[in-house]
């Protein structure tokens, strides 16, 4: 992976000082869309943390948004190989596409399974808050025994849940041992990639 630190690393000379730009969620990973960069552009891009094009219909600088407040936040900036393609990972401000749909291929940008990587970040960012501020700090202000126990009194309480017939009840359950489970790990120096790369070998 190649984080574009600036402009002079792209080479805009084989399309005409244009490169193509794949706009990607940072959380869910949706492609979101694919337009066009010029030097220009992309250092606007830069200074300004909004996604900017150059509209080859329009023929100037185009930020994405500017008339629909549907602005589009850059979070980083990744260049291939060639160094005349870009992948921005952003944060949409509402929908993508024109037509208002959540991308310019008709899909759902919706975070499934993605937002355990993001409660991840979050358990490791307020782990340094004040335990006053934050229940998981708090958490982490008691020790290693506290959370393991958490997580022991959780696995408990879904068992329970699981011989009775209500949903909600259980899914929440299931939910509070998910994450005590990924306090742990964060108490342990791991997190859930590595309890997936295990699995991922056995599966082999």
């Amino acid at each position: 992976m190649r984080v574009l630190k600036n402009t002079n690393e792209v080479d805009f000379s084989k399309g005409d000082g244009l490169v193509p730009v794949i706009i990607q969620d940072q959380v869910s990973n949706k492609v979101l869309m694919l337009g066009y960069m010029n030097a220009e552009a992309l250092e606007k891009t830069l200074s300004e943390g909004k996604v900017t094009f150059f509209s080859r219909s329009k023929n100037r600088l185009w930020t994405k948004g500017e008339t629909s407040n549907n602005y589009i936040y850059t979070k980083e900036i990744l260049i291939d190989c060639d160094s005349d393609t870009l992948l921005i990972k952003a944060k949409p401000e509402g929908s993508t596409c024109h037509t208002g749909d959540d991308t310019c291929f008709q899909e759902s940008n919706e975070i499934g399974v993605e937002f355990l990587d993001q409660l991840t970040q979050v358990i490791k960012e307020r782990r340094t808050k004040s335990p006053e501020e934050s229940y998981v700090s708090h958490l982490f202000s008691k020790g290693m025994n506290k959370i393991a126990q958490k997580v022991g009194e959780e696995a408990v309480e879904l068992v329970i849940e699981a011989k009775d017939n209500d949903e909600s009840l259980f899914l929440n359950e299931g939910a509070d041992l998910l994450f005590h489970y990924m306090v742990l790990l964060e108490a342990k120096g791991y997190s859930l990639k590595d309890v997936i790369s295990i699995l991922k070998e056995r599966h082999k």
